[in-house]
């Protein structure tokens, strides 16, 4: 992986996925039209070429960037977006509701947690693409602390690190009646037990959360 290369994005195909929450014990279906998201969260090195900052408390350019809130994750989107003349896909506003997703833009921005759950599974109905520690950096294997991205074996389609290392930002809001404007999470970290390491797991925090194993990783919609 070439730190000064641009963040490589991999063509995911349509499909269906069927979301579910152990909490409420709701399950719900989406349609995905093809989209493309990053083969690797976004590193170190990259965050800082595109933002000027480095936030992360472990420092190297190979490793995930983490300790960015949701909010830095779409400003990042944003920013990238206006550096390589693409539509910014996130409209940042002043009111309560903070921000719109534009649909039409053709920019970066986060997967939806449907989008991210599809890309994960890549076609396995399993609760993980592969022999955990073969494909992910989870507590029994990390010796608690971050590593390098591409470090373990991708999934079919392609796509590395969508289980272990850092959880993963997503666009959807949790569940606004109960948690407001908390965002989902996705994928298990560093310092996750192995349950916590599964295509299905779905976690929640408010979007100015900041922690060590919370990342992110990039998507742009395929746009006729």
């Amino acid at each position: 992986m070439d730190m000064n290369a641009g963040i490589e994005l991999i063509a995911v195909p349509p499909g269906r996925v069927t979301l579910s929450d152990r909490r409420t014990q709701r399950s719900w279906s989406t349609e995905l039209a093809p989209y493309r998201l990053a083969a690797f969260p976004i590193t170190q090195a990259h965050y800082a070429q595109v933002t000027g900052q480095r936030p992360s408390s472990a420092q190297g350019d190979r490793l995930p960037v983490e300790g960015v809130s949701w909010w830095d994750a779409v400003r990042f989107c944003n920013t990238l977006s206006q550096q390589e003349g693409l539509a910014a896909a996130y409209r940042l506003r002043t009111d309560a509701e903070g921000i719109e997703w534009d649909a039409s833009a053709d920019g970066y921005r986060l997967p939806t947690e449907a989008e991210w759950e599809h890309a994960c599974r890549a076609g396995t109905a399993e609760a993980r693409y592969g022999q955990l520690d073969e494909i992910a950096w989870h507590r029994g294997n990390s010796r608690e602390r971050i590593h390098d991205v591409g470090g373990k074996q991708p999934n079919a389609w392609g796509v590395y690190d969508m289980l272990g290392n850092v959880w993963e930002w997503c666009w959807d809001i949790y569940d606004a009646e109960v948690y407001g404007s908390y965002r989902v999470l996705r994928g298990g970290g560093w310092f996750d037990e192995h349950w916590s390491c599964r295509a299905s797991v779905r976690r929640r925090s408010h979007p100015t959360f900041r922690i060590d194993d919370v990342g992110f990783r990039i998507a742009r919609s395929v746009l006729r």
